[in-house]
């Protein structure tokens, strides 16, 4: 079986392959030429590329399915090579605006949220990926190439940086040895040259593995997906909180190393009738006193068959400023991709549903 070659980093691939100085040129073909086959890399000795693509793959995932949002976003549903599918989302935060003269004044810029995971195992009632279970942890180059092909299929040249978020499907603390080397992999200057600091694991809250995360001094952003101020609500919407708790998730994020310019991200998912009130509100500033936090307030996404309602913009204005009121950073994350299968997981199910459908007729 061939060995998937974003799986690599630079100095092992010099420890595979001979003469090691080749490793950078094919670098650059992969990371900045957006190379699908060795065949195209001409600089290389015709040898060299026949031996290369008898050990390696260059294309551990393929596109299945594109959905574009009226908002500039695009939700991707790939492949992988045992059959399994994986969902990602390109995000436009910002569009190119000029300057009066009508010269650039900044470029597009994108978000791109990827999966660490195929399925989950974390089990979140509120999420549409947990409904088909953990199936296997994705390796360092299926998470690579994500970023990858999304960054060709959108003419995204290589040295125009995007952020990263690791929250797409999975739970990434669960896949943390491979999350970690994709972290560097992505940051390599031959490669994509992505700064840790553009780089953002998203977790439900393994305090474990966050204290771990962070001896790794990787220099990345944390966000925690926090979203009720409570162990008994929490414990309904993830059960996971039985293992790791609000109180040991606090106790590790206070441990854990965080640049002086940057802030922990606190996602807060916020339910209609569930965790939308002022009472949920006074509950959140005590609970993240003296630390430096940053709360994301997330509008749920309805997806068919949940009992979950999306709230009001009128509450989730009142608990963003009851907090900000209060000197606790806050913002209310514009929700995209209302149009498509914005909803995490939701893509894949669909995916799923045709098929085991056209099975049956």
């Amino acid at each position: 079986m061939k060995q998937i070659f974003q799986d690599y980093t630079q100095e092992e691939l010099r420890a595979l392959i001979t003469p090691s100085f080749r490793v950078k040129q094919l670098y650059s073909w992969v990371y900045h030429k957006y190379a699908s086959s060795f065949d195209e890399m001409q600089n290389l000795p015709k040898q060299m590329r026949l031996e290369l693509e008898e050990r390696f793959t260059l294309t551990p995932l393929k596109t299945v399915l594109v959905q574009n949002s009226s908002d500039g976003s695009r939700k991707y549903l790939f492949e992988l090579a045992d059959g399994h599918t994986i969902e990602a989302v390109l995000l436009l935060m910002k569009d190119t605006a000029f300057n009066e003269d009508g010269s650039i004044k900044h470029h597009k810029r994108y978000t791109v949220c990827i999966s660490s995971q195929v399925g989950c195992k974390v089990g979140c009632a509120f999420c549409l990926t947990a409904k088909g279970g953990f199936i296997r942890n994705l390796t360092p180059g299926e998470i690579v190439s994500q970023l990858l092909l999304i960054k060709q299929d959108n003419d995204i040249d290589a040295n125009r940086r995007v952020n990263i978020v690791y929250m797409g499907m999975g739970e990434p603390l669960d896949n943390l040895d491979n999350v970690a080397k994709a972290i560097k992999i992505f940051a390599d200057l031959d490669g994509m040259a992505i700064a840790p600091h553009r780089q953002t694991v998203s977790t439900s809250g393994l305090s474990t593995k966050i204290e771990k995360l962070g001896k790794m001094g990787l220099g990345i952003n944390l966000a925690i997906s926090l979203h009720a101020v409570d162990d008994e609500l929490r414990e309904k919407l993830m059960p996971i909180n039985k293992a790791y708790n609000i109180q040991s998730i606090i106790q590790a994020v206070k441990n854990f190393p965080v640049n002086d310019r940057k802030r922990v991200m606190f996602e807060y998912l916020v339910i209609k009738n569930v965790n939308d009130d002022i009472k949920a509100a006074k509950k959140l500033l005590k609970l993240l006193d003296g630390i430096k936090a940053k709360v994301n307030l997330i509008y749920f996404n309805p997806y068919g068959g949940t009992e979950f309602e999306r709230p009001a913009a009128k509450d989730m204005i009142a608990f963003q400023e009851f907090l900000t009121q209060r000197g606790l950073l806050c913002t209310i994350r514009e929700s995209k991709g209302l149009d498509i299968s914005a909803a995490c997981g939701q893509l894949r199910e669909q995916e799923l549903e045709s098929k085991d459908t056209n099975a049956r007729t």
